[in-house]
Parts: structure tokens; sequence; C-alpha cells
């Protein structure tokens, strides 16, 4: 049977066949049929005990494309199972923007030791790249481009991209330099195919690069490339030199990670839980935040424990409390997650930021007005108390209003002062809102025990 006709469980299979009776040339066959993501899966569908043959029988560049599909863990795993002489042939091979960020994870003299025995071209080409931030542009960027002079002919661009094909990450721009290597142009494949081989690169390059500075925070790099559209952006220094490229594939590993990142900050789970994290330490990595709640909750119950005697005399305002309380929260919840996925894709201005919170404190008032007529008349028909109806429906109007104010300003108080808006999280909110939405609802009670009664 084909490779291409078997099932993810046959290969895996006859993988486990090979590495058995130590057929390499067999197994390198079905490993080059493999993407990488798919490489990675069969590796870690294999057996643990067949972990360290798997490796031994695989070429570097057959490393390098399954070791840039795992996580950190299992990277490291894997440089100890081939030692740091085999791991160094990898390294020369991997993508170099993936490879500073695995080697920013080790120690000094560990970095020290798998640079020392790179190529030295490779070596100090990792070098450049781990001086910048590992969360700016220039932290994520390669150096495998291809670079022309503006007056190459059509043809001369065309043969020295063939010449770097192979190892150029991206091959649809090529960028015009100067004498002084700094960005003057850029040249798509598409205008090299449409242009007669004798024309000169300046007549057909565009002048008008958009570039990012090395030191430019990632997320901002991942706004430019979706405003415009782009597979890949040139990176300059402060020389307008260009250093590097970010391609398309690199932010969308930048947007999944700050995302994942938001939802952790948004759900006050703490950094980096997964299904992988023990106890403890997802233990220790929640608790500040849940304190932090346990003794704003003691308010609420404060504000419960105050109204006991209006409680007493109208026991049915018991039933409506959670649902106030619930819903208010869920209001703020929902307003958070429209202005956290809003700043990350739009550019914050004053303007912008009045019309949000009108916009917001007008669909709370819908929405209150909805909810609060509806659970209005839900409490008269119930109880048969016109007054009871007003007091849940009003104290439903109201909190919902202020849920959504709540879940509106307080990113954006945050966002200004230079914090990430994605702290302002789900159960802060809730916890507020509890607050908020009890002392409306008890107040207005109150203030009518005469009617309820």
């Amino acid at each position: 049977m084909m490779i291409h006709q078997m099932t993810e469980n046959e290969i895996l299979l006859l993988v486990i066949k090979y590495i058995k009776e130590q057929k390499k040339d067999e197994l390198q066959k079905v490993i080059n049929y493999l993407q990488p993501y798919d490489l990675a899966k069969l590796y870690t569908s294999l057996p643990q005990k067949h972990h360290y043959k798997f490796i031994l029988l695989l070429e570097p560049t057959q490393v390098a494309r399954l070791i840039q599909e795992l996580d950190r863990e299992k990277q490291i795993k894997i440089l100890h199972i081939l030692g740091v002489e085999k791991s160094s042939y990898v390294m020369d091979v991997m993508e170099n923007d993936d490879l500073v960020d695995l080697l920013n994870d080790l120690s000094v003299e560990k970095i020290e030791e798998f640079l020392s025995l790179m190529k030295q071209e490779e070596s100090q080409t990792v070098k450049n790249l781990m001086r910048y931030p590992p969360d700016t542009a220039g932290g994520i960027m390669t150096n495998r481009y291809v670079w022309i002079r503006n007056y190459y002919t059509v043809h001369e661009a065309v043969a020295k991209l063939k010449s770097f094909a192979k190892i150029a990450e991206n091959i649809y721009y090529l960028y015009v330099l100067d004498e002084e290597k700094k960005l003057v142009g850029v040249v798509s494949y598409r205008d090299l195919l449409l242009a007669d081989p004798g024309d000169i690169v300046e007549a057909i390059m565009f002048k008008r690069v958009i570039s990012v500075p090395a030191d430019m925070d990632q997320e901002e790099v991942a706004r430019i490339i979706e405003r415009y559209d782009f597979i890949a952006l040139p990176v300059v220094d402060k020389q307008e030199r260009l250093v590097g490229i970010v391609t398309v594939d690199d932010i969308l590993d930048v947007v999944i990670e700050e995302a994942n990142e938001d939802l952790e900050k948004f759900s006050a789970s703490g950094r980096t839980i997964d299904f992988n994290t023990g106890v403890i330490t997802a233990s220790v990595r929640r608790l500040p935040w849940l304190i932090l709640l346990l003794f704003i909750g003691i308010i609420s119950g404060k504000i419960i424990s105050s109204f006991e005697n209006t409680l007493q005399k109208v026991v049915s305002l018991a039933f409506f409390m959670p649902m106030i309380a619930g819903m208010t929260g869920n209001t703020g919840t929902q307003s958070l997650a429209v202005v956290v996925r809003g700043l990350v894709s739009n550019d914050i201005e004053k303007k912008t930021i009045t019309r949000l919170i009108l916009r917001e404190i007008g669909v709370g008032t819908v929405i209150g007005l909805v909810c609060g007529m509806l659970i209005a008349l839900i409490a008269f028909v119930w109880r048969g108390n016109l007054v009871l109806g007003l007091v849940v429906g009003c104290s439903l109007l109201f909190t919902l209003i202020i849920g959504t104010l709540a879940g509106t300003v307080i990113p954006l108080l945050l966002y200004r002062f230079k914090v990430d808006p994605a702290i302002a999280s789900g159960p802060l909110i809730t916890t507020l809102s509890d607050i908020f939405s009890l002392s409306i609802y008890f107040g207005l009670a109150s203030l009518f025990i005469s009617k309820l009664m």
C-alpha cells in the first residue's frame, strides 16, 4: 500500500516496525512524505521507549523539521538525546528565529556550548538575533530573505532568487538595498514574472516600503501585517538598514500566544497553566487572584447582612437576588470581552473611547429595559405585588447599565495606564458587579419596604 493511502495508525505501526528493524532508509522515506506538523504528531504518538532510536535514525534536516513543531520541553529532550555535537548539526539547518526561541530557554553555559560547535556564519547570525528582546520585531524576525540591488536587471534578480530559494524563508518579496544596505525598495515575485528580462529593477520596484523598527513590540507588528495584508514585513535598524523580515507564519504564532495570555488573564487562572501543569504549581498561580476576590466578596456578604431586616420582612426578595447579581456580572464580562478585543485591533483615540462608552451605555440601557420589564412582569404575576415587580425590574435596569459601564471603563483605564487590559479579568468584574447590584437592589427594596410587605 502507498504511504498516501495509509491511515495515521497504519503509518505509526509501520514506523515502529522500521525502528525495531533499524531500517533507516525506509524510515526516512516515510518521514520525508510527512508535513512537519504530521511528523510532530507521529513522534508524540510513538511509545516513549521508541523515542530515542527514532531520533537517532533521522537526518539533521528531518530532526530540524520535527523539533520546530514541538513544545519547549520536548525540544530540550531531543537535544539531550542527540548530545551537544549532533544537536549543533540540527541547529545549523533550523530556522534561525525558531532556534533563538529555543536557546533563550537554556542556560548561558549551554548556549555557548551549542554556538561554539555550529558553523561560524550560522552561530554569528544567531548571536545577532539573540540581542533583541524576544517580544519585539527583532526577536521574531528571520535573516533568511533575498536582497538585490536597484541596478540589477530582472534576469539577474530572478537568477539570484533561484540560487537562494532553498534557504530563504520567503521568496514572495525581494528587498532592494543600496550600497549602505539601507532599504530603498521592494519587488514582488509577481512583478518579476510580469516584467521583461532586460528591465531594470529600479524601474519596477515599489519605493514606498512599509517597514518596522527592530525594537517594535510584536503585537504592533501583527497589527501592521493585518492592516496591509502582507505575507512578510521588513525589519530595519536605527540607520534604516535591513536586518531581517517577519513572516506571516511567525505572526500567527504571536497572535495565538497573545490570545492565550489574554485568555489566562481574562479568566484569572494565572500564567502558563495547561494540561501538563502540576497541582501545586497551578494552585499557586491561581491563588493570588482568588484570595483578592475572596476579600472583595466579603463586602458582598456585608451588604446582604446589613439588609437582614429587609430580607426577613420580604423573604421573596431572596429569590431574585442571585439573578440580579448574576446578570450584572454577565453583561460586564460581555463588555469586557468586546473592549479587550477592540484594543487589539483598533487605534485608540479620545473620540473612539467616548463613542465606545456612549455606545455601551446605550447597549446596557436597551438590555436593561428589556430584561427589567420581563422580570418585573414575572415578579408581579408570581407574587401579585406590583411594587415588587417594579423594584426587581428597576434594580435590574440600573445594575445592567452599571455592569456594562464597568466592563467598558475598567479595561480602558488599565490601557490608559499602560497595564495589559486583559488583566481586568472576568471574575474581578463579576465580583465588583455583585457589590453594585446588591447595593442597588436592597437599597430600592428598603425604600419601598412598606409597600412590599
